[in-house]
């Protein structure tokens, strides 16, 4: 039985300040950061997880946060060299770092590099000094500005620009200003999605107005209509890019390939295979949430695992692949979830009927689906 391909997720949970849209797992930094304690626990944790590799390789790596850039260039160092200790890399492995600009330098970026990691997502969100205060950035225009040009001159060819839209008080007119001060750029990559208000954020206790509905559609149908004329490939429902460039880390998130998690708070999905019936078992697991916790010695790495049911698994593929434009594969789904699709015949076919899903090949998600995808979904929930 042929397992999923194996990808990496690695936390980096501190930021200069907690962003009142976040819902992700930080916390705001000290003055001084303990790298070395935390990079020695990375690597404890990984040594722990290791079973679970089963003689693949990594294709795919991306440090997350948090605000992975505050960590130096000798800390990385340190890491990827133990990194290679106990994991085979592909030879055209994918290395992603999360950074914010105002938390590197041209130099920082430059030893990133050096190092191996060969792609950047740089979290920019707007260009607008109004938006940027308001979503609480650290950054100011001129600073985003230059990060993006520094990206390029540390000779980072790979890189992804994350943007918001439906923010408060934004116009049509300035949603589109971000977008082409981004593309003036003509980055690979751009993650361009909509704010939405997550429960345990300052903006859920203090929701800010945002725009109304039909200006929310605007926006989305201008956008769209923006990034496909200048080429760019709308392959999954927030994210775009240039031909072949698409990012193939979440790419393996979303075909429920397999993934280990290290770090502070960081979640992880395993296929096991079972021993004597040919079957497969899918864990998820997560890793202790604080960072105090993380890194003392008294206390667990992991904190938890969890089987996903039988009863889930085609939900779960499908939840994350029916975001993609192209969907998933016929072959893998079966591969993945250790399902034959007539498990979930009457659902597919139900799905099909409503005009949400085409089956054959391949299983995706119509335009309407797409538009829907809540909907879609719910059909494939277990009965009560």
């Amino acid at each position: 039985m042929m397992l999923p391909p194996l990808s990496l997720y690695i936390h980096v949970p501190w930021c200069i300040r907690k962003c009142p849209y976040c819902d992700f797992n930080s916390h705001q930094a000290a003055a001084d950061l303990p790298e070395d304690a935390y990079i020695d626990a990375l690597l404890e944790d990984l040594k722990q997880d290791l079973h679970w590799v089963q003689g693949r390789p990594v294709s795919t790596i991306f440090f997350g946060g948090g605000t992975p850039s505050l960590l130096s260039a000798d800390a990385y160092s340190r890491l990827f060299s133990g990194l290679r200790q106990h994991l085979t890399f592909t030879p055209d492995i994918e290395i992603t770092l999360e950074a914010n600009p105002g938390t590197f330098e041209a130099e920082k970026f430059a030893d990133y590099r050096r190092l191996g990691i060969n792609r950047l997502s740089m979290g920019i969100q707007s260009f607008q000094p109004q938006h940027l205060s308001a979503l609480g950035r650290v950054h100011d225009r001129d600073q985003a500005l230059t990060a993006i040009a520094q990206a390029r001159d540390a000779g980072f060819d790979n890189f992804n620009l994350d943007l918001m839209h439906g923010l408060p008080g934004q116009t049509l007119e300035q949603a589109l200003d971000d977008l082409n001060t981004a593309l003036s750029f003509a980055p690979p990559h751009l993650s361009w999605y909509q704010l939405t208000i997550e429960p345990n954020t300052e903006f859920y206790k203090y929701p800010p107005r945002l725009p109304e509905d039909d200006t929310l559609w605007d926006i989305q149908e201008a956008g769209f209509a923006l990034l496909a004329g200048k080429g760019y490939e709308h392959y999954e429902i927030s994210a775009f890019s240039q031909p072949g460039r698409a990012a193939r880390h979440n790419l393996n998130y979303w075909t429920f390939g397999d993934y280990l998690g290290i770090g502070a708070g960081a979640h992880g999905k395993i296929t096991v295979p079972t021993p004597g019936n040919n079957s497969l078992q899918i864990l998820r697991s997560w890793k202790t949430r604080l960072p105090k916790d993380y890194l003392n010695p008294e206390k667990t790495f992991l904190a938890g695992t969890e089987k996903i049911p039988e009863t889930d698994t085609g939900l779960e593929c499908l939840m994350n692949a029916l975001r993609l434009r192209e969907g998933i594969r016929r072959d893998d789904f079966i591969a993945r979830t250790g399902l034959q699709p007539a498990q979930i015949a009457p659902t597919i076919d139900k799905a099909c009927q409503a005009g949400l899903m085409e089956a054959g090949e391949w299983f995706r998600a119509t335009d309407k689906g797409q538009q829907y995808l809540n909907e879609l979904l719910a059909l494939f929930l277990p009965e009560e």
